[in-house]
């Protein structure tokens, strides 16, 4: 939702574009309502990407498909990308969507940028406010052989370019094989950037694009070489969203990553532990029965040092105040008189295992989900 053109690299299976242009908001946003209705409509959801450093009037437009729909299948999310990576992102999202659903869709728009490097060489960093910026840096603007390299993704970040110093400062190398896109409004200016940054990323294959006519005001200068790099692998996009750790919303049943829902705006709910029944197996030679089955809380009652059992539930016990459970049928309180204590291996006593942690919200398991490193090098298995 922004006059950003397709980078063209998925190829056809790229973005619907809204360049919401127009004299008032009503006709800047009417090609997109209608957009939104066509597809609402059909039973499908809306995933509305628009730069969140000029979201004004994508987020009135989305305001206005929802409130006029009555509907929350049309989620907008801003994204802090410059032109060209978002142009890429939005193209990637555009790619997977027949492939999962909405919510990891939406979970996407905040995983791609992780997986990139995007940014530009600048000649001035005095007239950039996107990303910050220091005061020495805006000094250092001044000198006529200074030039700097700001980065949007994976980390908003600015460096003054030092020859030597570029490979070793980069935030992140892309997984090889990597592409390189690159775009600038006067290709004149490009010579250093030729010269430095294709030397420290390696790429495999480089794309010259067509200037975006928002990358002027993005990056606060027309003097500018925008790029964004991206690993090649077959696996790169797969990688990515099996990376996402989603719960389904509780409201809507959507899977988000967040801690509120794009569609519905449902806070994320802690979801509780899964309970499981104690396996039954032969008897202990000391005649002790099988532990007692779990309470409420989730916590089993393990043997103490002493041999006596922890009381299941009696009075101030967390989460079940004034409660007294009765020992299970087949359960002890302790080694009767001439029965021997059960076994112990390697000097402990044996007891089932603690409770699932419930540190973070759990949903329904994805297949193909894996956790993501720090800094990815390989997507073999």
């Amino acid at each position: 939702m922004a006059d950003i053109p397709s980078t063209g690299h998925v190829g056809e299976a790229g973005a619907h574009r809204f360049a919401m242009r127009g004299e008032g908001i009503g006709e800047r946003s009417a090609a997109f309502v209608a957009f939104a209705r066509e597809q609402t409509e059909a039973g499908r959801k809306v995933v509305a990407l628009y730069p969140a450093w000029q979201s004004a009037d994508a987020e009135r437009a989305v305001n206005f498909a929802r409130g006029a729909m009555r509907t929350d299948h049309i989620a907008g999310i801003g994204v802090d990308l410059s032109p060209l990576a978002l142009s890429l992102v939005a193209d990637q999202l555009a790619y997977l969507a027949p492939y999962l659903p909405p919510g990891m869709v939406a979970a996407l728009c905040d995983e791609l940028p992780r997986h990139l490097l995007a940014g530009a060489w600048l000649r001035s960093v005095s007239g950039l406010s996107t990303i910050p910026t220091s005061m020495r840096q805006h000094m250092g603007s001044y000198a006529p052989s200074v030039s700097f390299l700001a980065y949007c993704a994976p980390t908003h970040q600015v460096g003054r370019m030092r020859a030597s110093d570029v490979s070793r400062t980069l935030p992140f190398r892309p997984v090889q094989p990597v592409q390189l896109l690159c775009s600038t409004p006067d290709p004149g200016i490009t010579g250093i950037f030729d010269d430095h940054l294709p030397q420290a990323i390696q790429p495999v294959a480089t794309r010259t694009l067509p200037a975006q006519p928002l990358g002027p005001l993005y990056w606060g200068t027309a003097k500018y070489v925008e790029f964004v790099a991206l690993s090649a692998h077959p696996q790169a996009l797969a990688y990515a969203a099996s990376s996402i750790r989603a719960a389904s919303c509780s409201w809507c049943g959507e899977p988000m990553s967040a801690r509120t829902c794009p569609f519905c705006s449902a806070t994320a709910a802690r979801t509780p532990a899964r309970q499981t029944a104690p396996r039954s197996g032969p008897r202990p030679s000391g005649g002790q029965g099988p532990p007692a089955a779990p309470d409420s809380s989730g916590r089993a009652d393990a043997p103490l040092s002493g041999g006596a059992t922890r009381p299941p539930g009696g009075p101030g016990t967390p989460g079940s105040p004034g409660r007294t459970a009765a020992p299970s049928p087949g359960s002890t309180a302790g080694p009767g008189p001439g029965q021997a204590p059960p076994p112990v291996e390697g000097g402990r006593v044996p007891g089932p295992p603690p409770p699932p942690s419930t540190d973070r919200p759990e949903g329904p398991p994805f297949a193909g989900r894996a956790p993501r490193p720090d800094t990815p090098r390989t997507y073999s298995r």
